[in-house]
């Protein structure tokens, strides 16, 4: 499910370049106590790995860059997309929301003017999504010193839509608690993709954004979604909403 918040700065917000952080930290504030805890502390989990089951997108809005102030200025409304499988959340949202009229975003105080709600519906065994945030695609690797290194990867290379099904794979796993059907996920860019070097709080993360069909199992590409798509969704990497479905030949 994916919910738009059309956000009111009451005259202009005002952000760092980097705002990422403060976006979590709103939806976190936005939901139930209890839920925020069990997300932040716990969330889903498969194996040893823990997945946070929501994304959302950058803000979406005129805006103005003062990089000499390390800081973005948006004017009139802004929108932010929010999207998660999880009804439970997106009802927590949706109440917080609606029961604080005037909140925090940083240091503004903004007033929700309405929220739009829409079950983005995979209806086919192929689509193509637009990203509304960076898509993160990434593995850790060893040197031969022993030591970690992050290795990114952008769409076309080999890796790419193996590491895509694999995370897909294991967060339907931590949400269903089954093994999704088999199948195949392959990702396929449509026309040219944008690098994105962003840093959430002292972390340097890499992404791609753009058009991309993705094939693939129902259940999968309906999670790609709900969920997002790659690695650190939570974090405001990987919302997509589905520009078009084309049943699969």
């Amino acid at each position: 499910m994916q919910i738009t918040l059309v956000i009111n700065a009451q005259q202009k917000l005002v952000l760092p370049v980097q705002y990422n952080h403060i976006l979590q930290g709103f939806i976190y504030n936005a939901i139930s106590p209890e839920l925020a805890a069990f997300l932040h502390e716990k969330g889903y989990e498969y194996g040893n790995r823990r997945f946070k089951l929501f994304a959302f997108s950058r803000l979406i809005g005129n805006y103005q860059l003062e990089p000499e102030k390390d800081r973005i200025i948006f004017s009139d409304l802004v929108k932010l997309v929010i999207s998660s499988p999880v009804d439970e959340f997106c009802q927590s949202l949706a109440n917080g929301i609606l029961f604080g009229k005037y909140l925090r975003l940083g240091d503004n105080r903004v007033e929700i003017e309405r929220i739009e709600v829409e079950r983005q519906q995979v209806e086919s065994q192929k689509i193509t999504v637009k990203t509304l945030s960076p898509v993160v695609v990434y593995s850790t690797m060893f040197r031969p010193d022993g030591r970690k290194y992050t290795c990114y990867f952008q769409p076309g290379e080999p890796d790419y839509a193996k590491l895509v099904e694999h995370n897909l794979r294991k967060k339907y796993l931590a949400f269903a608690g089954q093994e999704a059907p088999p199948g195949e996920v392959c990702v396929r860019s449509m026309g040219q993709t944008k690098l994105h070097v962003l840093r959430y709080k002292d972390t340097v993360i890499k992404g791609y954004s753009g058009k991309l069909e993705l094939t693939g199992p129902k259940e999968l590409l309906q999670m790609a979604v709900d969920a997002g798509i790659g690695s650190k969704n939570s974090q405001g990497f990987g919302c997509v909403v589905i520009t078009k479905n084309t049943k699969s030949s």
